[in-house]
């Protein structure tokens, strides 16, 4: 673990600091947009506005690191977000909020990018699920600390807003003091969706398809436990239990991926994350507290790792001069799957009830189980002919090592 680890520690150090700072405005602010009477459709304009902003920066993100490179891209991204919670504070008005959201969401997709192309360049395809699934649970765990830190301080104040920067602040220290070298910049930066699915079309649809489901978690889960109970505590009990089951299963599916091949976990993700989907649409009726607690941890130990073993897949197709470009196509795809998700998924709970929810994402899980194994069975076969540059025992036993052709 240490030997995997220790070329990204200080990164994952930044990582964790810098989410609990985030995680802590995603609470904060909606909350406080209650309190101060925003109207309904300003608070949805302020979200849309932040992936407004986070699909400008998946489309630039790769240009800045391309010109002045990765340290220098995150240092600055840090910086640019750690005002925003300040001004948050600051200056509480509508139109205001929904401008720093736009600058929050584009600092965040740079600062992913920034991450994730990182990554894949210390890590390899033997140990790539591994360091990913590592990097998703941090990101989870810490952003239920963040979320916690609400009860720290009274909303309607400054000081929450305050601790929000300083986090964010502080998540730069550790990158730039690092004296691990830090990747090099890519030679071209451009998002081509095209070229993407053409790398790994599975990997690309399976961070779309992780965009839908998991984007329409957030928004609308609460709308579904208060159907499902009268019980009020249901709703956070069940969201906390869904985010604490993807953490538990993190490590454990990144290491089968990268033993077993990510084809097949993935497979095996999204057909237990259907199940379980199947789950909380039947049983959401007379399920008691708990039953409906455990369903949702069990659903969110399956949504949740799926982006993660989606990008190592698509990255072990990559070239090293690609990783950037990878990052912010692979980016972009869960961006749109998240800004679409929750439109589609209101509009089959008004067809239905509140357990459209969880039937919209079985409907992308099987869809997008069928297309992986589809792809599997359809190249069943195939004769590779150019040599591959892993260990042959890998590429014979069909894992995500195996050569890029292959995936072609």
């Amino acid at each position: 673990m240490k030997r995997h680890l220790a070329p990204v520690a200080a990164l994952l150090i930044s990582v964790s600091i810098l989410l609990a700072g985030q995680g802590l405005q995603g609470t904060l602010l909606p909350v406080r947009a209650t309190l101060e009477s925003f109207t309904t459709l300003a608070i949805g304009a302020m979200g849309a506005a932040y992936f407004l902003g986070f699909t400008l920066g998946c489309l630039k993100g790769g240009e800045l690191i391309r010109k002045v490179g990765h340290v220098r891209v995150f240092l600055a991204m840090t910086a640019l977000a750690s005002v925003s919670p300040l001004l948050h504070g600051l200056v509480v008005m509508q139109w205001a909020w929904g401008g720093l959201r736009f600058v929050t969401g584009f600092c965040f997709a740079v600062i992913y990018i920034v991450i994730e192309s990182w990554l894949n360049e210390r890590s390899t395809n033997e140990n790539r699920g591994f360091v990913f699934s590592t990097y998703s649970m941090i990101t989870l765990t810490v952003l239920a600390v963040g979320q916690m830190m609400t009860l720290t301080y009274s909303p309607t104040g400054l000081h929450l807003f305050v601790i929000a920067s300083v986090l964010v602040s502080v998540a730069a220290i550790p990158v730039a003091l690092s004296d691990a070298p830090s990747p090099d910049a890519p030679l071209f930066a451009e998002v081509n969706l095209k070229r993407l699915l053409r790398v790994s079309p599975t990997g690309a649809l399976g961070c779309l398809a992780t965009g839908l489901v998991n984007g329409s978690f957030w928004a609308l889960a609460p709308v579904y436990t208060q159907g499902a109970s009268n019980d009020v505590r249901l709703a956070a009990w069940f969201m906390t239990s869904a985010v604490l089951g993807g953490a538990l299963t993190q490590w454990p599916l990144g290491a089968a991926s990268d033993r077993f091949g990510r084809r097949l976990v993935l497979v095996g993700i999204v057909v237990g994350g259907g199940l379980a989907s199947a789950a909380l649409v039947t049983m959401s009726g007379g399920g008691s507290f708990a039953l409906m607690s455990l369903l949702g941890a069990s659903w969110g130990a399956m949504a949740f790792p799926l982006y993660a073993i989606s990008v190592a897949f698509a990255n072990d197709y990559a070239d090293p001069n690609e990783y950037v470009n990878v990052s912010s196509g692979l980016l972009l795809m869960y961006g749109i799957g998240a800004t679409l998700g929750p439109f589609v998924a209101s509009g089959l709970m008004t067809l239905t009830d509140f357990t459209g929810l969880f039937l919209f994402s079985g409907i992308v899980y099987v869809l997008l189980a069928t297309t992986a194994l589809a792809r599997s069975f359809s190249r069943r076969g195939e004769i590779i002919e150019e040599p591959v540059a892993f260990k042959a025992s890998l590429a014979a036993a069909r894992t995500a090592s195996q050569v890029y052709e292959d995936e072609m």
